[in-house]
């Protein structure tokens, strides 16, 4: 008689083994595996990878806390890549073979956590080893990840003495600019200052101080509340009321240099995201704002609206567009290389080159000639950039003075500026450097570069 057989127990799905996209916190890291990758060999915007509307596709996905996790191993990977590099040069016995990147993509998020963030190197490690394993180009790498990771964990003294962050993590076109136009000292005070995440900073409609003590914020600048703490602003006292808006305190001092414009024709050119043009209507001044771009003057536009503000917005290339009639005051904020927002974009420093400062030195030297002349006789144009470059800056305006003689310079002074006197140079032009104080006392420090000067049509 044949031996009765023991029928076999059906395997339920949760004996099954997580698959690696299943363990927690991958998902994270491989997205920022992709972003960093897009951003250092694609060159596209960190901003735009981020865009939860338009943006990475893996990124948008995510829960609101894994998004926050992306945000923060990017902004260390991204602060810190110059060190991070020269990690691995140390580490490694060659180069890899490898042309994607994407190996490198994943060496560097998880050296990023290992060593600029407050992530156990086991959970770094781990799912770094387990990103290589699953990428069909970084498959034939899993072994190298695992033991570079390894050793830095146990050598991590030995690998990380004497890295000199502040020229590793600067590309040397930009640090040698800075030495030349501040000097060597200044330029290691600039990249320092990089390393560090900016502050949220706000301009309000009205009485900073209070704002500040409702905000558990400091006054720093001519008026801007710097925030101690970080959240989603939505959910601040005031958003919803329309009383502040998001602005860094550099960016919203040349604004400020046009004075009292009750009443006044303004144009704020090349406008967007908008929050001069905020300070302009809120200033009372009659504002036609002017940008090329179609999608971001939505955002402009739903500013305005949340602010109870109002602007003649215009989307067109002001090198094409003519104004029906003259101006009392012009701020033309120019497109230029951004070098000045470092510490908000630390994207930057690898995506720009000397060749778009060359190229948009060019555009701005344009658009000032031609800005100019719709000013009224004896109206003010406020130039500016956000740019630590003075080919964008101070050289615009020494070339713009020397071809005509329809224009003076108007000396900004520390009193308009909040008592900013190191953020005023000896020729009278606004120009702050990231690692300047941010209030008169010098008890605050961390502004945005920025470059303003103000001229007057004769």
């Amino acid at each position: 008689m044949a031996k009765p057989t023991r029928p076999q127990r059906a395997r339920k799905s949760d004996d099954k083994k997580p698959s690696t996209h299943d363990k927690p916190g991958f998902a994270a890291r491989k997205v920022a595996a992709d972003i960093l990758g897009n951003v250092t060999y694609k060159r596209r915007p960190l901003d735009q990878e981020l865009d939860l509307v338009s943006g990475h596709a893996g990124f948008k996905a995510l829960a609101a806390n894994d998004r926050a996790l992306v945000r923060a191993i990017l902004g260390a990977c991204l602060r810190h890549r110059g060190e991070i590099t020269e990690i691995l040069n140390r580490l490694l016995d060659r180069k890899i073979p490898e042309k994607t990147g994407r190996v490198l993509d994943i060496l560097h998020v998880a050296i990023g956590q290992m060593l600029y963030l407050d992530i156990p190197d086991r959970a770094a490690v781990s799912l770094a080893v387990d990103h290589a394993g699953v990428d069909r180009r970084a498959k034939p790498y899993k072994g190298l990840v695992n033991g570079v990771l390894r050793r830095l964990g146990r050598e991590r003294d030995e690998v990380t003495a004497d890295l000199d962050g502040e020229r590793l993590n600067t590309p040397e076109w930009l640090f040698d600019s800075w030495s030349a136009a501040y000097g060597e000292n200044a330029a290691r005070e600039i990249a320092k200052a990089h390393a560090q995440e900016a502050a949220l900073d706000l301009t309000v409609k009205s009485d900073p101080a209070a704002w500040a003590g409702k905000l558990e914020g400091e006054v720093v600048g001519a008026g801007t509340v710097r925030l101690s703490r970080k959240g989603a602003i939505e959910t601040l006292d005031g958003f919803q009321d329309g009383e502040w808006w998001v602005q860094d305190a550099a960016a919203s001092l040349p604004a400020r240099l046009l004075g009292d414009l009750s009443g006044k024709r303004v144009a704020d050119l090349c406008a967007a995201p908008g929050g001069k043009t905020a300070q302009l209507a809120a200033a009372g001044g009659e504002v036609t704002a002017v940008d090329i771009s179609k999608g971001r003057l939505k955002r402009v536009d739903e500013n305005l609206k949340r602010l109870g503000l109002t602007a003649d917005v215009v989307a067109a290339d002001i090198r094409e567009w003519e104004p029906k009639d003259t101006f009392d005051a012009i701020l033309l904020d120019a497109p230029c290389s951004a070098t000045g927002t470092i510490r908000r974009h630390p994207d930057v420093p690898w995506l720009k080159q000397l060749y778009d400062v060359e190229t948009l030195s060019k555009i701005q030297a344009e658009l000032l000639r031609r800005t100019f002349d719709w000013l009224k006789p004896g109206g003010i144009l406020v130039y500016c950039t956000c740019s630590l470059e003075r080919a964008e800056g101070e050289a615009q305006i020494e070339a713009f003075l020397k071809e005509t003689q329809r224009a003076e310079l108007v000396p900004v002074t520390a009193e308009e500026i909040g008592g900013l006197s190191r953020s005023v140079t000896g020729e009278g032009y606004l120009r702050t450097l990231p690692c300047h104080p941010a209030n008169a006392e010098g008890t605050a420090s961390g502004l945005d570069g920025f470059f303003a000067a103000r001229l007057r049509r004769i």
